[in-house]
C-alpha cells in the first residue's frame, strides 16, 4: 500500500494487491455468473408462496431478524458477484415501480439468465 497525491493535493491509497488479481473471462465468468444468481434466487425461493417458509437473518452487529419478506432478504444480503448485486439491485426497484413482487422479479430473473446462456 502506497500513499500519492493527485493534482488538487488530495491523497489517495495505491493498493499493491489488485496486480496480482486477475479477471475471469469468457466460459468461466458465465459460469461464475450464473452460479451466483442460482445462489440468489435459491435464498429467495422457499420464501414464496402461501407455505413460504421465514428466514432468520443476523447481521454483523448481532441483531436477528425474521422475516419471508424477499426485500428484507435481499437488503440484509451482502453479495460480491456483479451479477448477484444486479439481482439484489432490481428488489427496490421493482417495489419502487410497482410495489410488489420483489421476490418473484429475482427468481424469473434467474429464469431469464439459463434461457439466454
Amino acid at each position: 500500500m502506497a500513499w500519492a497525491f493527485d493534482e488538487y493535493g488530495r491523497p489517495f491509497i495505491i493498493l499493491r494487491e489488485q496486480e496480482s488479481k486477475s479477471r475471469v473471462r469468457g466460459l468461466d465468468a458465465q459460469k461464475a455468473n450464473i452460479a451466483a444468481s442460482v445462489a440468489v434466487s435459491r435464498i429467495l425461493r422457499t420464501s414464496l408462496g402461501p407455505k413460504g417458509m421465514d428466514k432468520m437473518l443476523q447481521s454483523p452487529d448481532a441483531d436477528i431478524t425474521i422475516t419471508n419478506d424477499g426485500a428484507t432478504i435481499l437488503e440484509q444480503m451482502d453479495v460480491d458477484n456483479q451479477i448477484g448485486k444486479l439481482m439484489v439491485q432490481l428488489s427496490p426497484s421493482q417495489d419502487y415501480e410497482i410495489g410488489d413482487g420483489t421476490t418473484g422479479v429475482v427468481v424469473m430473473g434467474r429464469w431469464c439468465t439459463f434461457t439466454t446462456s
